[in-house]
């Protein structure tokens, strides 16, 4: 097997979650990295031995060794730099949102579909839990029988009190939609994975939790308490709390909400699905554990086993029974899919993956505004179509 070299654009927090997930693909190897923090890049790229570290995004992609770049930048930079990937011609795996807005993402999704030799993937790593995917094989393969309903949240603290402030709440980097977006639009990709069905039609409530802020006047960090600094006030205009109500293509029903202001949640993001022989409920802070329940017999607590798991799923298991597999390893499998479909030749629109794809992404981003819409107008409102 051919060996991916990978470059990597904006080392944050989420750039060096890449950078360690690409390190333990045996057949990738992190080639370069580049971030608008020279120092900051200079700095990851000594501490993991990169070989490269451009100054500049064009540098880094006119690298003929690099195969595949991965744009972890802030959202207002995901529709320039990935048009810029895809134009340099190397494969591109970008963090979601794929841009600010639909019109930006379906451009983008265009661009892609007019370079065929090009593969391009989003980085929705819940869907690639080994329990998520025997979750959505068990729904294919009628273990459940008929599928009904899906359910759950995502809920955060992040945001709780009016000190923390970030980026996430400015709609000119981030966009229109704050929790939603971030959270939510994780798990709407896990729902429509786990059902095999897309989301078609919503209605949404979305709160302003805390309508003014306290931004510090020096640059702060991501989930600082900012408490006896100063600060100026900033009005937000995006939403910290959403639920939202839903209907599916294929007929299933569903409910969700997230929050990134309820004290003492980190990341619990969980889904139950309801099918006429039995209910799925995984919750991703205790990602080795599956329950199963039914009416005329026992409920089940199943165990991440990979001798038992479905062969689709085994691919995305690595650990022996009992030893617990996370976040990280989500993360992992996220960016090892869609390596492997790279390295076996394949091509989108002719041999599936499991990997979020353009489309999907952006899929995703029209449901993100229908939401917005259907907040502002108080309504349901039904996916257009014709969207591209």
């Amino acid at each position: 097997m051919k060996k991916v070299k990978a470059g990597i654009i904006g080392l944050g927090l989420i750039g060096r979650s890449h950078m360690d997930a690409i390190r333990r693909i045996g057949f990738a190897e992190l080639a370069a990295v580049t971030d608008a923090n020279r120092m900051l890049a200079r700095e990851k790229a000594e501490e993991y031995c990169v070989p490269k570290c451009y100054d500049t995004v064009d540098e880094l992609l006119q690298d003929e060794d690099i195969t595949v770049v991965h744009n972890c930048t802030p959202n207002n930079l995901h529709f320039e730099i990935n048009e810029k990937i895809i134009k340099a011609g190397k494969h591109v795996f970008s963090e979601k949102p794929l841009a600010k807005t639909s019109d930006e993402s379906a451009k983008i999704l265009e661009l892609l579909k007019s370079n065929t030799s090009i593969v391009g993937g989003v980085n929705f790593n819940y869907r690639m839990n080994p329990l998520v995917q025997e979750m959505k094989h068990k729904v294919k393969n009628g273990e459940i029988g008929a599928p009904r309903l899906i359910h759950g949240s995502y809920l955060q603290d992040w945001l709780l009190y009016d000190t923390d402030y970030n980026w996430r709440l400015e709609p000119e980097i981030n966009g229109p939609s704050t929790a939603i977006a971030d959270i939510g639009s994780h798990w709407m990709d896990a729902a429509q994975v786990i059902t095999g069905g897309r989301i078609v039609e919503v209605c949404a409530d979305l709160v302003t939790v805390i309508p003014v802020r306290k931004k510090l006047i020096a640059r702060n960090k991501a989930h600082e308490t900012n408490a006896n600094e100063d600060y100026e006030e900033k009005v937000i205009k995006t939403e910290e709390y959403g639920a939202v109500m839903f209907r599916m293509d294929n007929g299933v029903a569903g409910v969700f909400h997230v929050s990134q202001v309820s004290a003492g949640r980190g990341c619990y993001l969980n889904l139950e699905i309801d099918g006429s022989k039995a209910s799925m409920y995984w919750n991703q802070e205790t990602p080795d554990q599956m329950w199963m329940g039914f009416r005329n017999k026992e409920n089940r607590l199943l165990m991440r086993n990979p001798d038992f798991i479905s062969e689709d799923a085994k691919q995305y298991t690595g650990l022996p029974a009992g030893h617990p597999e996370g976040w990280n390893d989500g993360f992992r499998s996220s960016i090892f899919s869609f390596y492997k479909f790279i390295a076996d030749g394949k091509r989108l629109g002719k041999d599936s993956c499991d990997f979020a794809t353009f489309d999907d992404g952006h899929y995703i981003m029209r449901l993100i505004e229908a939401i917005l819409n259907s907040s502002s107008h108080k309504r349901w409102t039904r996916l257009d179509k014709a969207g591209t």
